[in-house]
């Protein structure tokens, strides 16, 4: 076997090795929660419901693909001494371009080859990033490292969305999405060069019950997140909002910096409590919240719904992150981080797919109900995935060793 042994001491700081996935996050944010939808509407407004779930279904499948090979090159790469830094540097660059071509796409189908083009190199980027905390964090830290993600995550979209909702000119989002993307990979990139590296070997992801267990828990807690996050829009715009957009980018701030809290509050919770418990907490209140969604009709009670939401998934993801931590093997990093994240990346395809099948099939695709029926699907599937994650071990204990 071959070893690569830490040559520098530099202790890990999660600030600085989660700002990345700020950046990275920023951008879904303004994608995925406003933009996406923005511009179907604005190129196909007839069939906009239609255009945005061929858009979200394209992009993530071309991120499957490319996240797991990836995943399975700097895998190689990183038992040869590499720190993946390559991957983060080349991604990011590729999706700045990337960003400024979506924004300025004139057609439908300019559109869907930027966004495909896009969601490539981001996850070129991605697949080897994952691995970032597992690579240099001790296991005793992950739930603080954790927690660390989760808050950077809700930030991110928290200003991607504002930036979105908010700046009427595209090029100057496409600007900002470009620059943060990528100083915050260089940066977290110059700090990674500088870390100690747990020693590595070259081994395959053994898919076991608990890797299969987590798999299919976070997929479907996720299908519900990505039901709620791609038809906030519709649900908002058939409400009495005179601009849909910014009233969209409002809700989604509100329950981004909601997130950000509950992630921070529950970072030492993660790494002393049962993190199967967390996530079931969290998850209960994300159902209260898209209930109370589907019952609130005055914008107060809307944005209370939102503070709700986002604060309950700010403690699901601190669980989701300390669980995939946790339990994924320690070597084959990148690729089991890769595999692992096709739970996530897979319900950016099923979720618009299910929504767009129920909605078909109840004669509501294009009715202005579709967005609130989308939200009781969606509580539906999240409730299905904190049911299935019980089927995990109670203690953080290794797949490998499964």
């Amino acid at each position: 076997m071959r070893l690569n042994m830490p040559l520098n001491t530099t202790r890990a700081k999660p600030g600085l090795l989660g700002l990345f996935w700020f950046g990275i996050q920023m951008v879904w944010g303004a994608l995925l929660g406003v933009s996406l939808q923005a511009r179907a509407s604005q190129l196909v407004p007839a069939n906009a419901v239609s255009a945005y779930g061929e858009l979200a279904m394209a992009g993530a499948a071309a991120a499957a693909v490319t996240q797991i090979a990836a995943g399975i090159i700097s895998d190689r790469r990183r038992t040869c001494g590499s720190r993946r830094i390559e991957f983060y540097l080349s991604g990011a660059i590729a999706a700045a371009a990337a960003i400024f071509w979506f924004y300025s796409a004139h057609r439908f189908g300019e559109l869907l080859a930027a966004f495909i083009a896009l969601e490539i190199a981001m996850n070129v980027a991605i697949g080897p990033y994952q691995a970032a905390i597992p690579d240099s964090v001790p296991l005793a830290q992950f739930g603080t490292a954790s927690s660390w993600m989760a808050a950077l995550q809700s930030a991110g979209n928290a200003a991607g969305a504002v930036l979105a909702g908010l700046v009427a000119r595209s090029e100057i989002v496409a600007l900002t999405l470009s620059t943060v993307l990528v100083v915050s990979c260089a940066a977290t990139s110059r700090h990674v060069q500088h870390l100690a590296l747990a020693a590595v070997g070259t081994d395959r992801v053994r898919i076991t019950r608990p890797f299969v267990d987590l798999f299919i828990s976070r997929a479907l807690a996720y299908v519900g997140f990505y039901t709620v996050l791609g038809y906030l829009y519709f649900y908002v715009a058939a409400g009495p909002y005179s601009n849909a957009k910014t009233v969209t980018a409002l809700l989604l701030l509100v329950f981004t910096l909601c997130g950000t809290a509950g992630a921070a509050a529950c970072g030492l919770s993660a790494a002393k409590m049962d993190r199967r418990l967390l996530a079931s907490i969290g998850g209960g209140f994300f159902i209260a919240a898209l209930c109370s969604f589907l019952l609130a009709s005055a914008a107060a009670a809307v944005a209370a719904s939102a503070a709700l939401a986002g604060a309950a998934w700010g403690a699901f993801l601190t669980a989701d992150w300390a669980l995939g931590c946790g339990l994924l093997p320690r070597r084959a990093l990148a690729t089991a981080m890769g595999v692992w994240n096709l739970a996530l990346i897979l319900p950016q395809i099923l979720a618009p797919a299910l929504a767009t099948a129920v909605l078909r099939a109840c004669g509501a695709l294009h009715s202005p109900a579709a967005g609130r029926m989308a939200f009781g699907l969606a509580a539906v599937e999240v409730f299905a995935g904190i049911l299935w994650i019980w089927r995990l071990p109670a203690s953080p204990i290794s797949v490998e060793t499964a």
